[in-house]
């Protein structure tokens, strides 16, 4: 078999017209829309093939007006504009547009563009009438012209608001459409403002607004509305009485605002009387220029000035006038001589003036009152003080001016001689002489004679004793310098001044309102007031320190040993003590201060009085020798200190002492009851009772002793520690000066060596209470030791 393929081509026949996408197409476009600007794209399709399907573009029956504004791309169908659109000149084109293909088969399609209006046409201003020439009393309200605005744009571009400038008398006032009438709003004044040029401002409401001006220009007619007005309010003329007929005196001028023959000025004269006759026979004015004549001359003994009218009178109709007053002044010749009225010129030319005192440069004093019956330079007048007691004091001038201050203290009276001289020729004068008194006014304090007072007492002052006296001086006169004294408020230890002292108010003598207490307070400052009697009064103070000097009130005060009655206190003597060797201290203070403090120690009675002595000024006692086996163990000192005051006061103390090494020892005396007198025998009968028995015995306990203490570091064998308590101070003691008896607690410690008869003493600091070590020192009631040492007969009062 055979198999035959045929392949057949079907050729396009152009059976198709190109065919819109749409038959009308609208479009808008701004006016003034930049050339190129594409308004609208038009499409149409082939649905042949190849060169039958291709399609092109071209306007279709057109005008030229069309073809000269747009154009049209004939292979994409852009419609572009190629010239300016203006809506003004049409609002919308209608254009035919032709698609053909590629064998000249075609179709149409209608392009409608619409032209959208912008604010491109400002408003045009136009003056339909106008009144020129305005009179100046043209009413307010008054139409003068007529105003129309045009805008070409439309709608809101074409809606117009109108103003007019600021600051001038017209207004617009909205008409009929487009029109606006130009009305006066106030009274014109040609003579303030003669032309107008008013600027009228026209603008759209469009966007951005546009605007447009005219300006129109309106003259003011005159009318006769302004009097003339002098340029002065008066005018005044000078004249000798000597003056020669037809001289000019002075010159009067007017103006009047108005024009032409409105403010033509003419001058005349008006109706009147000089000293009984007419005006006219004594002056005469110029018409045109307003010179005034003297018509004759003047007698100034007859009169010395007088006054008359001038008027200026425009040539207006009707005329409008004013008038002047022009006052003519008289001159003379120098024939009087000045004549002083005040002060008054009586016999001697002698007054009297109080002058206050210190016043200052540029116070007037008094004034000088003098007339001169002639006029001008005649009577010009001046003022010399030709004599004065101090010449530099007062100015030359009609008022007695001081140059310099015034001070009564200085200077209490004031003799012038005060001469009028006139200005004339000759000059002539007038004299007067014046005496001044200075009168006094309270312009000083009192002042104290010195810068501050001291004084002095003894404390146990009797009250009302004077301490001293204070003097205050016032230079002023009468009760301006009378001084009164006074303290000024104030408190002396809490209470007040015035329980202390009292001052004479007359004489200024301090007083002791009581007693002083040196012991209390030392000193203290008041304030005195010297015031004088002015009015006001012045015023001054002055510190006086009161200083309170001690006197011996005060006995000497023992704190250790602490008296009887509050504690027992008994010092501990080692047997082995040394001469010399520190074993107790009386410890004593004196209120008093300065010498009244000076303390001394004696010893007034002891039981063995050579064996223990007292320092004068420290109150040490020490052994005077080395102790004895034979020497009682009881030792009873009485102590007595006296301070160095006039007359001198004391006091007494009784010390204790026990000769032991041991406390342990002093329990066995407790049975022991013996009188202080027979102390020594007692002793003696047993040392001889033993002494035989005992002699053997006792060397070999001596020298086991001495062996034995060469052995051993020396011990401690006394330790006379003394601490006072606080308690015994007196509540208000204090040495301020340094010279009292006792400032702090001291402690002692005496150290005594077996193996030499050398003592040595030690200072430590400041003791307290605490660290006092109980073994050392004996505390005990006095009933606790009564077993010891008995019944003393000597003991002494205290």
């Amino acid at each position: 078999q055979l198999l035959l393929v045929i392949h057949v081509t079907v050729l396009d026949a152009n059976d198709n017209a190109p065919v819109f996408s749409q038959a009308v197409y609208k479009a808008s476009l701004p006016e003034n829309s930049p050339i190129g600007t594409v308004v609208i794209t038009v499409s149409a399709t082939d649905a042949d093939e190849g060169v039958n399907g291709d399609v092109t573009y071209e306007f279709g029956h057109v005008t030229d007006e069309v073809m000269k504004i747009f154009s049209i791309d004939n292979k994409v169908g852009e419609i572009r504009v190629m010239d300016t659109v203006d809506y003004e000149v049409k609002a919308s084109y209608e254009i035919r547009i032709k698609a053909k293909d590629g064998l000249g088969l075609s179709s149409y399609a209608q392009v409608i563009i619409s032209i959208t209006d912008v604010n491109d046409n400002a408003p045009v201003v136009s003056l339909k009438s106008l009144t020129n020439q305005i009179p100046e009393n043209t009413p307010a309200g008054t139409e003068v012209g007529i105003i129309n605005v045009q805008d070409r744009d439309s709608e809101n571009n074409r809606q117009v608001r109108c103003s007019i400038q600021e600051n001038v008398p017209f207004k617009l006032v909205p008409s009929i459409k487009n029109y606006y009438s130009l009305v006066t709003t106030g009274q014109l004044d040609r003579e303030l403002v003669s032309d107008y040029n008013i600027t009228i401002t026209a603008t759209d409401e469009g966007s951005p607004p546009l605007s447009s001006s005219k300006t129109i220009q309106l003259s003011v007619a005159d009318i006769n509305d302004n009097p003339p007005v002098f340029e002065e309010q008066s005018y005044s003329a000078y004249v000798s009485e000597n003056n020669k007929p037809g001289s000019s005196l002075c010159t009067v001028s007017a103006r009047d605002p108005d024009w032409r023959q409105n403010g033509t000025v003419i001058y005349s004269l008006l109706p009147g009387e000089v000293n009984g006759a007419s005006v006219s026979s004594y002056l005469s004015v110029n018409g045109d220029t307003g010179v005034i004549h003297a018509v004759r001359s003047f007698d100034y003994e007859q009169f010395r000035s007088f006054k008359v009218q001038v008027m200026a009178r425009d040539n207006g109709s009707p005329p409008l006038s004013s008038n002047v007053t022009v006052s003519v002044f008289i001159s003379d010749v120098n024939d009087n001589s000045p004549q002083i009225l005040y002060p008054a010129v009586e016999g001697s030319s002698f007054m009297t003036e109080l002058v206050p005192k210190a016043a200052h440069g540029g116070s007037l004093v008094s004034k000088v009152i003098a007339v001169d019956a002639d006029s001008g330079q005649n009577a010009w007048l001046s003022y010399h003080i030709v004599k004065a007691t101090d010449p530099g004091l007062f100015r030359n001038t009609v008022e007695l001016v001081l140059d310099k201050e015034l001070d009564r203290e200085k200077q209490k009276e004031i003799n012038l001689l005060l001469t009028a001289l006139d200005g004339g020729s000759p000059q002539r004068s007038g004299t007067v002489v014046i005496h001044l008194s200075v009168a006094d006014i309270n312009d000083n304090p009192p002042m104290f004679e010195e810068q501050s007072y001291s004084a002095y007492v003894s404390e146990n002052n009797k009250p009302g004793s004077s301490l001293c006296a204070v003097s205050a001086r016032d230079p002023d006169w009468r009760q301006n310098g009378t001084v009164i004294y006074s303290l000024l408020p104030g408190e002396v230890n809490g209470a007040s001044v015035s329980s202390y002292l009292s001052v004479n108010g007359d004489t200024g003598v301090i007083h002791a309102v009581r007693s002083f207490d040196y012991e209390q307070f030392r000193s203290f400052k008041v304030q005195v007031m010297a015031r004088d009697n002015g009015s006001p009064p012045l015023s001054s103070n002055v510190t006086v320190s009161v200083f309170i000097s001690d006197v011996n009130d005060n006995s000497p005060q023992i704190l250790y040993p602490a008296p009887e009655g509050s504690s027992f206190m008994t010092e501990l003597v080692p047997k082995a003590a040394h001469g010399g060797s520190l074993v107790s201290k009386v410890i004593a203070v004196d209120a008093d201060s300065g010498q009244n403090a000076w303390l001394s120690y004696h010893i007034v009675k002891a039981t063995d009085p050579g064996l223990f002595s007292i320092d004068l000024h420290s109150g040490e006692i020490r052994t005077q020798r080395d102790i004895s086996e034979s020497d009682s163990m009881k030792q009873n000192l009485i102590v007595a200190v006296k301070d160095n005051g006039q007359p001198s006061l004391s006091a007494t103390c009784s010390m204790y002492l026990l000769i032991s090494d041991n406390l342990a020892e002093v329990p066995e005396l407790k049975d022991i009851s013996y009188d202080e007198k027979n102390s020594k025998l007692t002793s003696y009968l047993i040392i001889a009772l033993v002494s035989v028995s005992t002699f053997f015995l006792t060397f070999i306990i001596i020298i086991l002793g001495v062996r034995f203490c060469r052995r051993r570091k020396p011990r401690l064998l006394f330790d006379g520690a003394v601490a006072i308590p606080g308690a015994y101070l007196p509540p208000n003691y204090a040495d301020v000066d340094g010279t009292g008896t006792l400032r702090s607690t001291y402690n002692y410690d005496a150290y005594l060596t077996t193996g030499s008869r050398t003592s040595d003493f030690k200072f430590v600091s400041s003791y307290n209470d605490n660290t006092l070590p109980a073994d050392q020192t004996l505390k005990k009631s006095p009933t606790d030791f009564t077993d010891v040492f008995g019944v003393c007969d000597d003991s002494p009062e205290v």
